[in-house]
């Protein structure tokens, strides 16, 4: 049975200052993560994680990860403009974007960021930039399936990110033409997989491409980005990836693949959101209301707009009654927000305690895409998010928006 990382008590005494819903994230949790990620991969004297800002776009977050030595992945100006805010600029910023806006390219090479190209015609954009950087990444789409083990993983051919192969080796060819010196590889095949192969497999394939594209083009590979798609134990009875065994696995790939290659001195880079956030951030909200039809409801004063994997993917997220923790879980419920949408559903026939209206509920691991994919259908205003610190106080990481931030783009005027 998961656990909240924070207590019913502490959960009562953040309350009394800071009302429901919030989101609340776990700073010693972050830190240790981050530091195991790390020693894994301290095999590699270059490898670095490029922080996947889309999953928790929050300053504070940023920092924090940035003082374990993570940099940040950045897709958009405004992501560029979160890293660039808590001092990020360089090497520290990988820009993997994609149908990407010129002004969107020239503000990344202003940061002196790594461009990771997306498409071949993103070449041209390059080329149009004040000055030709020394190392430039290309995110390579193998087509046909990714399968590990006989297990399909995905279907790279279905997707819109990345250079084809033969667009790869002509890539290349065309930015070494421009002045490009070093060259990285990059590429994304699995999103939110907890199997320990992934890494391994991906490694292996971007391992010898690179090679082939050394030996054949001559150009200098000195960066491999794995990217992310690592994903977590959403539920109680799954099993959290290995890194330890992961790294391993990538460790012995390089040594099979690259070594003999002449290759040995590539850096390795990932862009891990999921992993490296997921289970260190909690939704916290109350049961304000209770409905009992054809099924027994419970309403909660959060909803999709504050978490919105429910209800656009069906995605399971654990909940616990604070305080209840050890408590049989003898009832059945739809847990559920107040928007006028029927799939605004946290749970769907959930066996939990009894829940009494007052009693602070909690939804797991949304410290990754939960806060970040709100949005304010039904006029609903989005949580504030605290950050409980390692000597235990609370930080107000950002305020909940109120009426007068939801009008603030409008254009209204007052009927008299």
């Amino acid at each position: 049975m998961k656990r909240p990382f924070v207590t019913a008590e502490q959960l009562r005494q953040i309350t009394e200052q800071y009302p429901t819903p919030f989101h609340l994230y776990d700073e010693a949790g972050i830190r240790e993560n981050a530091r195991r990620l790390y020693k894994a991969f301290a095999w590699n004297p270059g490898f670095k994680e490029y922080f996947a800002v889309k999953a928790t776009p929050n300053p504070r977050i940023l920092q924090i990860l940035r003082e374990e030595g993570c940099g940040a992945d950045c897709a958009t100006l405004t992501e560029l403009m979160l890293a660039e805010a808590v001092g990020m600029g360089g090497t520290e910023i990988m820009f993997s974007s994609n149908m990407t806006p010129f002004e969107d390219f020239a503000y990344a090479h202003k940061l002196q960021a790594i461009l990771n190209l997306d498409d071949i015609s993103d070449i041209d954009y390059f080329s149009r930039l004040h000055s030709i950087p020394e190392l430039v990444c290309c995110r390579y789409n193998p087509g046909g399936q990714f399968a590990i083990r006989n297990q399909i993983m995905n279907t790279p051919e279905e997707a819109k990110y990345g250079f084809t192969r033969d667009q790869l080796f002509t890539g290349f060819r065309r930015l070494m033409d421009l002045g490009v010196r070093k060259f990285g590889l990059h590429a994304f095949l699995a999103s939110n997989t907890t199997n320990n192969d992934y890494y391994p497999a991906l490694a292996r394939l971007l391992f010898q491409t690179a090679v082939e594209l050394h030996q054949e083009t001559g150009v200098e590979i000195t960066l491999i980005n794995l990217s992310g798609g690592i994903g977590i134990p959403y539920r109680p009875e799954e099993k959290p990836v290995d890194i330890e065994l992961v790294a391993e696995g990538v460790r012995e790939a390089y040594a099979e693949v690259l070594v003999p290659a002449g290759l040995a001195g590539v850096s390795l880079a990932s862009e891990l959101g999921r992993y490296m956030l997921g289970p260190y951030g909690c939704l916290v909200a109350t049961a304000i209301r209770k409905k009992e039809i054809y099924k027994n409801y419970i309403g909660l004063d959060a909803c999709a707009a504050n978490l919105m994997r429910p209800a656009m993917y069906g995605a399971y997220h654990h909940i616990t009654v604070a305080g209840k923790e050890d408590w049989p879980c003898d009832h059945i419920y739809d847990v559920v927000g107040g928007l006028c949408e029927n799939n605004d559903k946290f749970a769907i026939n959930r066996p939990l305690p009894q829940i009494e209206i007052g009693d602070l509920v909690v939804i797991h691991d949304t410290g990754a895409h939960g806060f970040s994919m709100g949005y304010n259908y039904n006029g609903k205003l989005r949580s504030a998010e605290l950050l409980l610190r390692t000597d235990g106080t609370v930080e107000l990481i950002r305020r909940a928006e109120t009426p007068a931030d939801y009008f603030a783009t409008l254009n209204v005027t007052a009927h008299k």
